[in-house]
This record gives structure tokens, sequence and C-alpha cells, in this order.
């Protein structure tokens, strides 16, 4: 019996947030995280934490802001020196 080889899934994706901004979208998103599962906020309060304490998780850890996309702004240091 032959072995087939491993496939892996390789998908590049866009990076605009550099290293800094990155440190920063993922310190704020797990202290509103904090802050929603800790605090006595009122129902939405809580819900708007989390929410945008994921959505800033979720792209500092990915390294890509669709709004950044779109609106043409990229802070990787790389691309910085390029231009």
């Amino acid at each position: 019996m032959r072995s087939r080889p491993e496939k892996r899934f390789s998908m590049k994706h866009p990076v605009n947030i550099g290293r800094h901004e990155r440190r920063i979208r993922i310190g704020i998103g797990a202290l509103l995280i904090g802050i929603a599962g800790l605090t006595a906020l009122s129902g939405w309060g809580t819900l708007s934490a989390f929410f945008l304490g994921m959505v800033m998780l979720y792209t500092g850890v990915h390294q890509f802001c669709p709004v950044w996309n779109l609106l043409g702004i990229n802070t990787c240091e790389h691309h910085a020196e390029h231009h």
C-alpha cells in the first residue's frame, strides 16, 4: 500500500498591521474581553465590549484589518520602508 503525501493547506493572507499595532490590538482586545466578563456592565455594554474585544483580538492575531484595507492603510514596517 502506498501512502499519500500529506497535503498542507497554505494560504497567504494579506498583512496590513505592523508589529506595534498588533501588540496594541491584542492588548486592548484582551482588556475589553476581560472587562466584559468581569464587570457589571449593562447587557448592551457587556455585549459591545466583548464583540469589540473579539474583533481587536482577531485582527491583531491575524495582522489584517479589513477597514484598513478599504482605506488603503498599512502599518507594516516593511511596507513603510519600500515607499
